[in-house]
């Protein structure tokens, strides 16, 4: 079991991440690669990331085992502002940093084995092998990460909807206890269930949290405890009958998507609501709002989740691209089509 301890400090510092994380969806997303489990969701990605790939995992194999640990490097702050940024912060990692988490890890492998050759090299400090290990990230990203970004984009949008809602009504309290259902809040303490027993104390410096799509059963934290607290945990997942993915429309959708009515349903979603909002911003009865939402969703326009008794509702980047006249957000700079089908 995971506890993270909170002060009133630490409550006052809790932050939600403005985007994914692109080295947390890559080193997350391949660990989904590796495991069976969750077809419904990971099932189609994985047959078509495996088409794409050429032989970046055997590298990233050594240093992300299936279970258990992985080095904290691999995923500096800096990869919430977008890969090439990622990337340049973990090739400024400190040698002697580098060389303890990958004891760690050399620890932690089955029967004492050791690492390969070239991880003992990049332990030791070496250029090249650190070289290598940006390339094989990179190309592991291109491939099985970049291409499904702006539907990775829609889902973690949709949960901070969710837990912007939480806050403005409740406060971080509520924020806490409206999480996914590993977690429990019992203040002053967040548990979630996890590999190991555990205990983070954060000590004033607040919390950020990070959803994301490729993170799956469990939170994930840093190991060490001096680095600046993320928890990672899972958005999520809706009922693939329930709610089309962006894009999956076969066109005629998108043909229905016409009319003033319709258009002011989108604008009013904006930021994100609940259908009774909708119909109240957008001056429509709530059958008509439930229904014009249901044909923005089909066309990939709208995200929907469920949150309770409520539903709500937020745009993907295509949907917020069409009601800004194209206009993509800077943050959204590695947005590609091709969904990942739920």
């Amino acid at each position: 079991m995971l506890r993270i301890h909170f002060t009133g400090e630490c409550l006052a510092g809790i932050r939600m991440a403005a985007r994914p994380d692109a080295l947390w969806e890559t080193i997350l997303s391949f660990h989904r690669l590796r495991d069976r489990r969750g077809a419904l969701v990971y099932g189609e990605w994985r047959t078509e990331a495996r088409t794409r790939l050429s032989g970046e995992t055997r590298m990233l194999g050594t240093l992300v085992p299936v279970r258990g640990y992985f080095p904290d490097f691999l995923t500096p702050p800096q990869g919430l502002d977008g890969l090439d940024e990622g990337l340049q912060a973990l090739r400024a990692t400190p040698p002697a940093r580098i060389h303890t988490e990958l004891a760690l890890l050399a620890a932690s492998r089955p029967g004492g084995a050791r690492l390969p050759g070239w991880a003992r090299s990049l332990a030791e400090g070496g250029p090249e092998p650190v070289g290598r290990l940006l390339g094989a990230l990179r190309g592991y990203h291109r491939a099985a990460v970049e291409p499904y970004w702006s539907y990775i984009q829609a889902r973690v949008e949709a949960d901070r909807a969710v837990r912007g809602r939480a806050l403005l009504d409740g406060g971080a309290e509520e924020l806490l206890a409206t999480l996914p259902p590993m977690f429990r809040w019992r203040s002053p303490v967040l548990e979630a269930d996890y590999p190991v027993d555990r205990d983070l104390h954060l000590d004033g410096r607040g919390l950020l949290l990070q959803p994301s799509y490729f993170c799956r059963g469990t939170p994930v934290v840093y190991r060490d405890p001096e680095l600046p607290p993320v928890l990672v945990y899972p958005v999520t997942h809706t009922d693939a009958s329930a709610v089309a993915e962006p894009g999956a429309s076969d066109g005629t959708s998108l043909g229905r998507l016409v009319g003033h009515t319709r258009s002011a349903v989108l604008k009013a979603i904006g930021h994100g609501g609940t259908t009774s909002e909708l119909a109240r911003r957008a001056g429509v009865s709530l059958a008509s709002a439930s229904q014009h939402a249901g044909v923005l969703r089909e066309a990939g326009l709208v995200v929907t989740l469920r949150q309770g008794s409520s539903v709500l509702h937020t745009l993907t980047p295509l949907g917020a691209a069409l009601l800004h006249g194209g206009a993509q957000p800077k943050c959204r700079r590695y947005a590609r089509n091709g969904p990942v089908t739920s």
